[in-house]
């Protein structure tokens, strides 16, 4: 081999480990609160961050918390949408949190870049709608009278400041020089996906002024979809994702469909870059990869959730247990509601 070759081969190694470790961010969830961080200094030692997000969180100290909470709603979410799936984003302890199952470049990896990034620009956006932050607060661009003939007011949630945060904070890595690998480029266009999910379903919420409830003055805001409109977007997006390969064209290098057949992905699309593993077996090479055995199944579902797939074929064991439930509750004046337990036997299907 020729010193320029392997050269060229340290280099895309290099830049796969960069990218493939871009999401250690989000090991910030495991922190209970980093809103007593007063100075720069703390900002060194929070881990998971790379030295260009250290220096974002120096110049935004105040909004590091919201970017903590946002690192627990993209796993809080990612955890809901795959719960039925034999990958069910469970974490780790450790670096990334999600193990190494998204450090290829999968569907399941576009998903989480995907949730990650949403998850950052809402979180942020939701802080400086609540007055929580003095950098930003309510978007004062959207104000008089709209076309519709109501009134803007009331504090319309500021998602440019959002996005533009989450653009920074989260995509820095990718963004860096050097940072054109097929990876790279397809973590950015997932990134970027996740945010336009919540653009593209922003709201406008009124209320009505006027005696007896009459609608003499109507005066709106507009409002970020709840988080879970946001996850079911994204899913839906994983669902019918495209296989990409890189392109160059001219001096740009950009992903296309690798099935000349399919049409274009657009911007709110997800891509992807390799298969997904069948996540069957636990890997103990690839943190993460826990498989499915002892995992709970539907065994009537013919679906991802049905014994069938769900235990990859090798069969399930059937076990009851006792459930304890809420049951013949009564409301009492004024104001609680009493309930009885009530306590039966259910059927639990696991993998073997």
């Amino acid at each position: 081999m020729t010193g320029d070759y392997v050269l060229r081969c340290v280099l895309m190694l290099c830049c796969a480990l960069l990218s493939a470790n871009a999401s250690n961010w989000l090991y910030l969830a495991k922190l209970s609160s980093v809103g007593s961080i007063r100075d720069e200094e703390t900002c060194e030692r929070l881990r998971g961050l790379i030295q260009r997000q250290v220096q974002i969180c120096k110049r935004s100290v105040e909004v590091m918390d919201a970017v903590r909470r946002g690192a627990q709603l993209a796993i809080d979410e990612c955890q809901f949408q795959f719960r039925n799936r034999r990958w069910n984003c469970s974490t780790l302890e450790t670096m990334p949190v999600f193990g190494k199952v998204i450090t290829q470049g999968t569907r399941e990896a576009a998903f989480v870049y995907a949730i990650s990034a949403a998850s950052v620009a809402f979180a942020v956006t939701r802080a400086c709608s609540s007055g929580e932050l003095e950098k930003c607060g309510c978007d004062h661009n959207v104000h008089g009278v709209s076309p519709e003939g109501f009134q803007w007011s009331g504090c319309s949630d500021n998602i440019a400041y959002g996005v533009a945060f989450s653009q920074s904070f989260v995509d820095v890595r990718e963004r860096s020089k050097g940072q054109s690998s097929s990876r790279a480029l397809m973590n950015l266009h997932n990134n970027e996906a996740g945010r336009k999910a919540i653009l593209s379903h922003m709201r406008v919420e009124c209320k009505c002024h006027g005696v007896s409830g009459s609608c003499e003055v109507k005066t709106c805001w507009k409002a970020m979809p709840p988080f879970r409109k946001v996850g079911n977007v994204i899913k839906e997006k994983f669902d019918g994702a495209t296989e990409v390969e890189q392109r160059k064209v001219g001096s740009t290098k950009i992903l296309v469909p690798r099935n000349s057949q399919f049409k274009p992905h657009t911007d709110e699309d997800l891509v992807y870059l390799e298969p997904s593993p069948d996540f069957c077996d636990f890997d103990a090479r690839t943190p993460g990869m826990l498989g499915t055995v002892g995992r709970q199944c539907n065994r009537t579902s013919k679906a991802i959730d049905g014994c069938e797939l769900m235990c990859c074929g090798r069969g399930f064991q059937t076990q009851e247990v006792e459930v304890v439930d809420r049951c013949s509750c009564k409301f009492h004046w004024c104001c609680y509601v009493k309930c009885k337990q009530c306590r039966k036997m259910v059927e639990v299907h696991t993998c073997r």
